[in-house]
């Protein structure tokens, strides 16, 4: 019996084409890669399904958790045992996180997009299309929570992030690097992650800020944050953890206001802790209550706090969350 891969298709630039007169990269009528003939092996089927079609600068947490919702649907539904998700790349690891956390089903998913347009000299877009649904269609993937595709590596949704703003080879995994390779004869994995972390949503409800912080910042902001009844703030801290003197007291006041903070580092290696005991560090933080992630960045803590935050809104147990 073949395998039924389902290739889910969102938008981006792998499914948009290049104006010859003006240069202007943008969705067409029609898909492109719908038209491509993807003969990967006699063993798979393979079905596309086009979910929506959107720019990932247009993606939002709802988009995320219909495309959650749908996998584990067909999975039910359908018997799918792999799935493929074109997206593009700016959001794609926020939307490959989302999934990881959220969807039930053990089946492969991955996610892969392009940096050149269908129709731009080296589009690398159907490479990494065939590259994914090979993945997709291997046994070692299973189990592996939520894959990322491009340019013949194969990374966790957890670690990778778009490094580079036009490069191809943009999608990294700082320390830890890619788990597998692929090859013309198939994914080969030389890692595999110790844990999983799942959660069950049905709707995401929950306004969580991302800020970064910069020498000299104030309390200010954090004050029209607590104005705006926000649900969270995620907060990219210098270096292992630590802020100015000055903004510590819009910290103090968001946790009065029972405000979760999260901090993370704005450095891409390295995790948060509580060292330093001077105004503004690390220790001080932490004594207010602020929780401390385990080397998630920015967006990817945010979004695992909307999700946290449709479940509990304790302070201990949502630090117990965000060291897994």
């Amino acid at each position: 019996m073949k395998k039924k891969i389902m290739i889910i298709h969102t938008g981006g630039t792998i499914s948009m084409s290049e104006d010859e007169q003006t240069g202007a990269v943008s969705p067409g009528e029609r898909n492109p890669l719908t038209t491509i003939p993807l003969i990967v092996d006699s063993n798979i089927h393979i079905e596309s399904h086009e979910l929506f079609n959107l720019p990932s600068p247009h993606i939002t947490s709802q988009h995320m958790l219909l495309l959650s919702k749908f996998i584990d649907q067909q999975v039910m539904e359908q018997g799918i045992e792999g799935f493929v998700v074109t997206h593009g790349t700016d959001t794609l690891e926020e939307t490959a996180f989302f999934l990881d956390l959220t969807v039930q089903t053990r089946v492969p998913i991955v996610l892969t997009g392009a940096m050149r347009s269908s129709n731009e000299i080296g589009s690398d877009g159907p490479y990494n299309l065939l590259s994914s649904v090979k993945v997709a269609a291997s046994e070692e993937a299973k189990n592996k929570g939520v894959l990322v595709v491009l340019n013949d590596e194969v990374h966790t949704a957890k670690n990778v992030t778009k490094t580079h703003t036009s490069n191809i080879a943009t999608f990294q995994s700082p320390q830890y690097g890619p788990i597998g390779i692929v090859t013309k004869r198939g994914a080969f994995f030389h890692h595999s992650p110790v844990s999983e972390d799942k959660y069950r949503v049905d709707a995401i409800t929950k306004n969580v800020m991302l800020l970064k912080a910069y020498a000299g910042m104030d309390s200010s902001i954090f004050h029209a944050l607590k104005d705006m009844q926000v649900d969270g703030v995620i907060l990219e801290a210098l270096g292992q953890g630590n802020i100015p003197p000055t903004a510590v007291e819009g910290i103090k006041s968001l946790r009065e206001a029972n405000i979760p903070v999260v901090m993370v580092s704005r450095c891409f290696n390295g995790i948060v802790q509580d060292i330093y005991g001077y105004e503004g560090g690390g220790r001080r933080l932490k004594e207010l209550g602020v929780i401390f992630s385990n080397g998630l960045n920015g967006q990817k803590a945010r979004i695992k706090l909307m999700i946290a935050l449709e479940s509990t809104n304790n302070p201990d147990k949502l630090q117990e969350l965000f060291l897994r």
